[in-house]
């Protein structure tokens, strides 16, 4: 590779890196801290549950690299997502690299921690606030708030570790299968950590120090 072609993809890396920083996204993703289930409700603007039905990437009109992701929606814990709905989100970096008009390679890709998104799977997704200036949103904790189904148990990326570490929930208010989730490691039943999730959404468990 000539000193040329080298040093414009560097270049390239290096804008794609600022724009990341401009998009308000952590491009050291692996230093992101650890949060638990009700850190993660509390970082959430949505909760849903779905199919991911389309993933794609691009450019879009600044110059922003990104992933973009279509869920069908089955039902939402929080927030105002409707079953059956469509909803399109759009976090930063590349799938996989690309030649631009130029001739330089655009290297982008999400970093390291960032969700992965595969068509077809089904997912529950803890959906930070889209970022004010690119629109970009991810999920809260990165690939911590992203969980896979699969015959009807979830987890994430890193098999549910840390998830309900710490977590505090007033005495009464859970059912024996809950309190047993929140003992449990690894994979979990999908149907019992989102009734517990809806209620403590609709209750404002977190809100009035319920749980926390």
């Amino acid at each position: 590779m000539s000193t040329h072609a080298s040093a414009t993809r560097r270049v390239v890396v290096a804008a794609a890196l600022a724009f990341a920083v401009l998009a308000g996204t952590s491009v050291d993703a692996t230093t992101t801290r650890r949060l638990n289930l009700a850190q993660l409700i509390a970082e959430s603007e949505s909760i849903i549950c779905g199919t991911v039905d389309r993933v794609t990437d691009g450019i879009d009109e600044h110059g922003l690299p990104y992933t973009e992701f279509t869920i069908v929606v089955s039902s939402a814990a929080k927030g105002n997502a409707q079953d059956g709905t469509r909803r399109s989100f759009r976090q930063f970096g590349l799938q996989q690299a690309r030649t631009m008009p130029n001739g330089a390679e655009m290297l982008a890709l999400s970093p390291e921690g960032f969700p992965k998104w595969a068509e077809g799977e089904r997912v529950v997704a803890f959906l930070h606030k889209a970022a004010t200036r690119t629109g970009f949103q991810t999920t809260a904790g990165l690939a911590q708030g992203k969980l896979r189904m699969v015959d009807g148990r979830v987890s994430n990326e890193f098999n549910n570790e840390g998830l309900f570490d710490g977590v505090q929930v007033r005495d009464g208010l859970l059912s024996a299968k809950e309190r047993s989730m929140l003992a449990s490691t690894g994979p979990v039943d999908a149907a019992t950590l989102l009734g517990l999730i809806r209620r403590a959404v609709t209750e404002n468990w977190i809100e009035n120090g319920e749980m926390r």
